[in-house]
């Protein structure tokens, strides 16, 4: 059954197969585990919360109940009262905005953290998510409300993942629930029930007693709307004003100040009333009116204090932001020290209209920029550094909110910055194809501002075609790189630095294309390139040295790759010392060198001595030593020594669960070559099981056509007996 209006009510019930789970995973939610909001001032409703109860008593499979409307209907506080009213009937009850598929992720990140507090800062946000799914599919006796669904595709992938426990969905749509819930809305509140929710509120704010004089009047103007009547009720205490005051200042306001509805209806016309009648009443704090502008750009929940702190002098600041709050425009959350806004008032806020002096196009523009400034000077710019990832993690959710509600048409050089960064923070967290996003708006900014040839734009076409690479869109990685590399040229020669990135951009493009020939071309004339014109032992050099030498072991031209490897290692020792990343990758080509000859020995002792290094110069942890530790379990298993190989990846594959996250694509490798050690020493059955939760996993994250879902897919097929498919590979490319 479903429900509309804002509040409605579905069912739901899927049986899946679940893999074994790990401990934390399998163990029980802490006791009375919840983040439901209070809801002080809910009245009436008596119908509604009879059917959710009903709804509920069922004793097995999965619960959803769907309740939609209109904005400002009531359906978050009907939720949020009956969430707390049978708080003791479930654990855990956790509330999760989820307006778009990255709140509904995000909050889910957050349920994984409640659930096990020790994950905090150590898995991305995708990571987090997927734990707390399978946390749920696990267990039952548990409440989850998804409030404010905008689309109810964002969260029917949740629910077709759950077999048990109880859903409450709040949405304004009343349209989409068909096969998922039945229908219920809700409408305004009776006007008795509005009159007792004002006077509720006013008489516990004010301590006094009984009706104010003028409170149904002021409920009628307002339409009985639960959210307007509370923000009313709450203006009218704290600025001490009267009802029949109130309804004078909305007289001078008329609804068209708010002319186009949207998805709010008649509620955001009557936020947008609120709003302007609450600043009016605060004009003399210039700082408030700014900071409510400024929100308007961030995603509603969650804003750091931090991104707010430079409107001026820290108590003008605080001053702003407490007055915001008293008067219901804002929510602050001290012990996170963060600040939420309300949908309706962000949406109002980013609108000009030259009869509300609040709203002027102008100063909505500057709030737009000030956004952008406090966001670029807020993000890390060592965005590789997993020390900065949960900084990152705290403020993406608002630079995605910023690029959408911003139109392309209106990027700065600051907000171009800003998104190229979060464009290469997503590639580096496996987000490839949100990174995609980012990247091809900043390119488009860059042809526009800066021109098509300029250095810049073209440093981000070779980023955007790396991008495309690692979703697996090979066609657009090649197009992107080809037009790089052919504007590089014409505008900047074949000695520019860009060229000499163009060229490889281009020749990893054919690598991954399975163009190895067309591969070994382009990294050949970048070495050549780049020899000309910086030297032989320079670093960049040795880089593309080390690129082609892999391209010819890769093709099987073992007498042009044993050489150049030599070579390139003893330049890197030479001239970058033994820790340099490019040093430590020539050990690695040297090595793999060796075990495609079969020279196994000699390729095990090549990265023992590459995985001391690393731990000795860089530490256990480190990228780095996670990669050397996955490339000498290859080097065992290729020995025969499938033992060693299994214990190794097993090692690989934890470090890089707790530092990347189960989903990030250098874990999907560990474990796909954990299932090729298991294969090697004769573990089937548990072969069998990693590949399958790989290609799984990898069909989820990366898409059904990405050239690693095809390796796990023929992986698969050859540890069942079944003829391999095109890419012949048991163990993925380190």
């Amino acid at each position: 059954m479903a429900v509309t209006g804002d509040h409605s009510v579905a069912f739901h019930v899927d049986q899946q197969v679940v893999l074994p789970l790990d401990p934390a995973i399998a163990a029980p939610s802490p006791p009375r585990l919840g983040n439901v909001p209070a809801r002080l001032g809910f009245v009436g409703r008596h119908d509604e919360l009879t059917l959710l109860d009903r709804a509920m008593e069922r004793e097995r499979g999965v619960v959803i109940r769907a309740l939609h409307g209109l904005g400002g209907i009531g359906k978050s506080a009907l939720a949020a009262h009956w969430a707390n009213r049978r708080a003791d009937r479930f654990n855990p009850v956790w509330w999760i905005g989820a307006e778009t598929r990255a709140d509904v992720d995000a909050g889910l990140a957050s349920l994984a953290t409640a659930l096990q507090p020790g994950l905090a800062g150590f898995l991305s946000q995708e990571a987090l998510c997927e734990r707390a799914v399978q946390w749920l599919a696990s267990h039952d006796g548990w409440l989850v409300v998804l409030d404010s669904v905008s689309d109810p595709g964002d969260v029917t992938w949740l629910l077709d993942r759950t077999s048990s426990g109880r859903f409450v969905i709040t949405s304004r749509r009343a349209t989409g629930w068909h096969g998922v819930a039945e229908p219920l809305a809700l409408d305004v509140l009776d006007p008795a029930d509005a009159v007792a929710l004002f006077t509720r509120i006013a008489t516990r704010r004010d301590g006094s007693g009984g009706t104010p004089d003028g409170a149904a009047a002021v409920c009628e103007e307002l339409g009985h709307l639960p959210l307007a009547v509370e923000q009313a009720a709450a203006y009218c205490v704290e600025t001490g004003t009267t009802p029949a005051e109130y309804l004078g200042l909305l007289a001078g306001y008329p609804a068209e100040m708010y002319d186009d509805s949207g998805e709010g209806g008649d509620s955001s016309r009557t936020v947008a009333r609120i709003w302007r009648v609450t600043l009016d009443r605060i004009a003399d704090d210039p700082h408030a009116g700014t900071m409510l502008r400024v929100l308007a750009w961030y995603a509603p929940d969650g804003v750091p204090f931090s991104l707010l702190d430079a409107l001026g002098p820290p108590p003008a600041v605080r001053r702003a932001r407490g007055r915001l709050a008293a008067h219901s425009m804002v929510g602050l959350d001290a012990a996170a020290r963060t600040v939420s806004v309300h949908r309706l008032v962000q949406a109002v806020a980013r609108t000009p209209d030259p009869r509300d002096p609040h709203r002027d196009a102008t100063a909505i523009e500057e709030a737009r920029q000030i956004a952008v400034g406090h966001l670029v000077r807020a993000v890390p710019q060592a965005w590789a550094d997993p020390a900065c990832w949960s900084a990152w993690r705290e403020l993406l959710p608002h630079i995605d909110a910023l690029a959408e509600h911003a139109p392309p048409e209106t990027d700065t050089v600051q907000s171009v910055w800003l998104f190229g960064m979060a464009g290469r923070f997503l590639l580096g967290q496996g987000a490839a194809g949100r990174a995609v996003e980012r990247l091809a708006r900043v390119l488009a900014a860059k042809r526009r501002l800066l021109g098509e040839d300029h250095p810049d734009t073209l440093r981000t076409r070779c980023e955007l075609a790396g991008a495309h690479r690692e979703t697996g869109d090979t066609e657009q990685a090649l197009a992107q790189a080809l037009e790089a590399l052919d504007r590089c040229l014409r505008a900047l020669g074949d000695e520019h630095i860009e060229t000499y990135s163009a060229w490889s951009v281009l020749a990893h493009a054919y690598r991954v294309a399975g163009n190895a020939r067309q591969a070994i071309l382009a990294y050949q004339a970048a070495l050549d390139a780049r020899e000309r014109a910086l030297g032989e032992d320079h670093q960049v050099t040795l880089s593309a040295r080390n690129d082609l030498a892999d391209a010819y072991r890769v093709l099987g031209d073992l007498d042009h790759a044993f050489p150049l490897c030599e070579r390139t290692l003893e330049r890197c020792r030479r001239s970058l010392g033994e820790d340099h990343p490019e040093t430590l990758r020539a050990w690695h080509n040297l090595a793999s060198a060796c075990r495609a000859d079969q020279q196994f020995r000699r390729a095990v002792q090549l990265c023992e001595r590459t995985l001391e290094q690393c731990r000795t110069s860089l530490g256990d942890d480190h990228p780095s030593t996670l990669w050397a530790q996955n490339v000498l379990a290859g080097a065992y298993r290729a020995a025969g020594d499938a033992e060693r190989a299994v214990a190794l990846c097993l090692r690989t594959l934890g470090a890089r669960e707790r530092i990347l996250g189960p989903d990030h694509p250098d874990t999907l490798v560990s474990r796909s070559n954990l299932a090729a050690a298991c294969e090697s020493s004769g573990e089937t059955d548990r072969a069998v099981e990693l590949f399958a939760g790989v290609l799984a996993d990898r069909t989820r994250v990366l898409g059904t056509d990405h050239p690693d879902t095809a390796r796990s897919r023929s992986n698969l097929d050859s540890a069942r007996g079944r003829p391999r498919g095109a890419t012949g590979q048991t163990a993925d490319p380190v």
